[in-house]
């Protein structure tokens, strides 16, 4: 169920030759009124999005940022990526 204040997951899923790949694209929020806030870190190649409860961490879970968020020592500026 959709409640003001829940945190939701935004998806962006490909078809891969292995299945679907699933990219986090960002986060949305449900307001009073029952609309969203979709904030977006990616845009979709195909223009679909799928949004979903988010789920709790795990352990193994991605760090934040996604697969290829710097780790220790690594500097976004290295990797290609903006800060």
């Amino acid at each position: 169920m959709l409640t003001a204040g829940k945190r939701l997951a935004v998806f962006s899923i490909r078809e891969g030759k292995g299945g679907s790949i699933w990219v986090r694209a960002g986060s949305a929020f449900v307001n009073k009124d029952g609309s969203l806030n979709v904030l977006l870190d990616v845009l979709p190649l195909d223009g679909k999005l799928h949004v979903r409860e988010a789920a709790e961490r795990r352990d193994g879970a991605q760090p934040p940022g996604g697969r290829y968020a710097p780790g220790p020592g690594l500097e976004p500026e290295l990797m290609g990526g903006h800060t």
